[in-house]
């Protein structure tokens, strides 16, 4: 890896844990908590107030929905068939490394299992199409204990896809790398038809990537947070953590796409089907 990407990587992880919405509002809290006991126990307490007006509404209200809709639907779902591909792309992000290294190898899917199980149906329904899973750990210190394409490759081979078919990407850290990697190895040829797979929130950035990176990719999308629904744009969410989580999943993205737009490794700040 260059010093530029490492140094991106690296940046990336750090700035984010200190930026997460939930993140931000719990150290408000604590700090708030801690000038009680000071002269400035009035900034303090409206500190706290604020605060928990913040982990209220990013908590209850559909601010995580209306965050990942125009992201959800930026890109259609395929229909079941289609023409069939050259290969099928499954970026990583599904397994949970950690847990799967320390219970003993049996592979535990995480946030997004609909990447991997798409992807095995894709594979399934078209025999003839490569299927190439590409990440590898992902966490600021790297194990190679805890290697998410060891266990891509795994689950793959007891999913019954032939290994023969099945090609593996392992030193990606994100999906910049998964692009340029993948691309260096797989090396796809003009006229090909590859199908991306991954979380539908997830697809503008992806496809941006890939396509600077000089590869047009078939957008796959899975993995849906929302439902398209009227009421879901009102309705509050249950239970609060769950909300919590949303909007820190999809703040995270669109400030993905801004930074990776700034940093010029997307072709566009909203990529769309089509555009170039």
């Amino acid at each position: 890896m260059s010093i530029l990407s490492n140094l991106f990587f690296y940046l990336s992880k750090i700035v984010w844990w200190f930026a997460a919405p939930s993140n931000v509002l719990i150290g408000m809290v604590v700090l708030g908590s801690l000038l009680l006991f000071t002269r400035w126990s009035r900034g303090g307490r409206r500190l706290v107030v604020l605060a928990a007006l913040g982990l209220a509404v990013c908590g209850f209200a559909p601010v995580g929905i209306w965050l990942a809709r125009p992201l959800e639907n930026r890109f259609p779902v395929q229909p079941q068939e289609m023409q069939s591909p050259t290969g099928i792309l499954v970026l990583g992000g599904s397994i949970d490394q950690l847990t799967t290294a320390a219970r003993g190898g049996q592979v535990t899917m995480g946030a997004a299992p609909g990447r991997m199980t798409e992807a095995v149906a894709l594979a399934r329904r078209y025999p003839q199409a490569r299927l190439v899973f590409t990440g590898g750990s992902a966490a600021l210190l790297r194990d190679d204990a805890a290697d998410e394409a060891q266990s891509a490759a795994k689950l793959f081979g007891e999913l019954g896809i032939a290994p023969e078919r099945v090609t593996i990407e392992r030193q990606s850290r994100n999906t910049f790398e998964n692009a340029t990697l993948t691309r260096g190895l797989v090396q796809p040829k003009p006229g090909e038809r590859w199908v991306l797979v991954t979380s539908a929130w997830h697809m503008p950035r992806s496809v941006g990537i890939f396509r600077r990176a000089g590869w047009e990719v078939i957008a796959y999308p899975t993995d849906f947070e929302t439902r398209n629904t009227d009421r879901e744009l009102w309705r509050p969410v249950l239970p609060a953590g769950r909300g919590l989580d949303l909007v820190d999943k999809m703040a995270r993205e669109w400030l993905g796409l801004l930074a990776y737009r700034v940093g010029g490794r997307t072709d566009a700040l909203f990529p769309a089907p089509g555009a170039r």
